[in-house]
């Protein structure tokens, strides 16, 4: 006789039986390649972060090849970093607004129009002018981008797309230090001339190669005020801890090669860990396809990234040689590695219908806080402790995150389910109606 409580018990084991299939063929279809517009996307981002080299330079042409005085050049730095926060915001609301493909065209252009005239200017006033109008371009393009990931692969890809980018980018910026090397001993407005070519290299295959834009349903019908990323709680939450991350990433950047000549090591060396940083982290993407590394739960993955971080940050802190400064490299880049998709993932989840692009800017202008803020902290632990003071500084801001971040993740967790069991959600809630 059938009843009512067998009936029960086959379903609920039926349920979690196909949970087990659903996850077994999510694994399954992870070691497929990913889709054709993410890999596109990739390579149009790769190629144009292949020429983007001017900026470190902009500082050395505008006092050697327009007579700016240091602290005059220092502020035009600082005003392009401000300028690329509302650039991102801007960027967010184009996104959702346009769409992912325009904006994306839309940002390069305007990064290419600028690099130009920053190119052809025959006045320090109209280089400044053209440097803060490419700090208002510089960062549109980027919310589009990490949208169109999100839009065009399903949560439990996610992470691995958006590594996969990060690695791009890496592996693309080794090759253009080298193309910045060549082109510098010419004439360094040709590197702004070059960086311009790249961008709308860029422009033109996506605009050419990725599928057109489209507005959906939801986002079609949703009310415009019903996106307010500043309003929600559980994404300024990860705005603050990604600051701090962005801090520690860009601390590393600026103090690196000031710290090895610290240390009585060629600051030129720095380009070599960056190298090995980058190695790192193109050679690890394979391990994001493991399973133990797919199905890790989000806050463990957080925890784990951080600790190897600050263990990494902990080696700068005690190496005296070229060797231990390599070994520390590697292991904060495994860090990073963990890190960067699983953030982009999480807040892509937390974003409502139509407001991808706008969660994805905010979070993103923890980025531009960071670059303001890291050259300022930087340079003054290094003056008052030293770098031994500096790097064990970072490595406490790492272990904090460790701490606090995993936490707060499982917080704000409980409104998206967790990228990496996606399907065990749908099994916990059962069938929406």
């Amino acid at each position: 006789m059938f009843s009512a409580q067998d009936g029960t018990q086959d379903g609920v084991q039926d349920g979690t039986q196909d949970g087990v299939q659903d996850r077994a063929q999510g694994r399954a279809q992870g070691r497929k390649r990913l889709p054709r517009t993410v890999r596109l996307l990739v390579v149009a981002r790769a190629v144009n972060r292949l020429g983007a080299f001017s900026l470190p330079f902009l500082t050395v042409l505008l006092t050697t090849g327009f007579g700016a005085a240091p602290a005059a050049a220092g502020y035009v730095g600082a005003a392009f970093g401000l300028a690329t926060i509302p650039s991102r915001l801007l960027g967010g609301r184009l996104a959702d607004r346009i769409g992912r493909r325009r904006t994306i065209v839309v940002g390069l252009a305007g990064c290419a129009l600028a690099q130009l005239g920053i190119a052809a200017s025959d006045s320090l006033a109209s280089a400044a002018c053209c440097a803060v109008l490419m700090g208002l371009a510089f960062e549109i393009y980027e919310p589009p981008s990490q949208a169109m990931i999100a839009d065009a692969v399903g949560p439990d890809e996610q992470v691995r797309a958006y590594s996969l980018l990060n690695a791009a980018l890496a592996a693309a910026g080794m090759g253009a230090g080298l193309l910045a090397s060549a082109l510098g001993r010419w004439d360094l407005r040709w590197l702004f001339v070059a960086d311009a070519l790249t961008c709308l290299l860029c422009a033109l295959t996506v605009q050419l190669v990725l599928p057109p834009d489209h507005r959906t349903a939801a986002a079609d019908t949703r009310p415009a005020a019903a996106v307010a990323p500043w309003r929600d709680r559980s994404l300024l939450v990860m705005l603050a801890a990604g600051t701090l991350f962005a801090v520690v990433c860009l601390q590393i950047m600026v103090a690196l090669p000031l710290s090895l000549e610290l240390t009585g090591l060629q600051p030129a060396d720095a380009g070599l860990l960056f190298t090995a940083s980058a190695l790192t982290i193109a050679a690890g993407q394979p391990l994001l396809r493991l399973d133990r590394l797919a199905t890790l739960p989000t806050p463990s993955a957080f925890l784990c990234g951080y600790l190897l971080m600050a263990l990494g940050l902990a080696g700068y802190a005690c190496a005296g040689s070229l060797a231990g400064y390599l070994a520390a490299t590697v292991v904060w880049s495994l860090g990073d590695l963990l890190l960067v998709g699983r953030a982009y993932a999480f807040v892509a989840a937390l974003a409502p219908a139509g407001g991808k692009g706008r969660y994805l800017a905010v979070y993103g202008t923890s980025w531009g806080i960071g670059a303001i803020a890291a050259p300022l902290a930087g340079t003054q632990l290094i003056a008052h402790t030293g770098t031994f003071g500096l790097w064990s500084t970072m490595c406490c801001a790492c272990l904090t995150l460790a701490a606090l971040h995993p936490a707060w993740m499982r917080a704000a967790g409980r409104r998206v389910p967790d990228a990496a069991h996606p399907q065990d959600e749908a099994v916990r809630t059962g069938p929406r109606t």
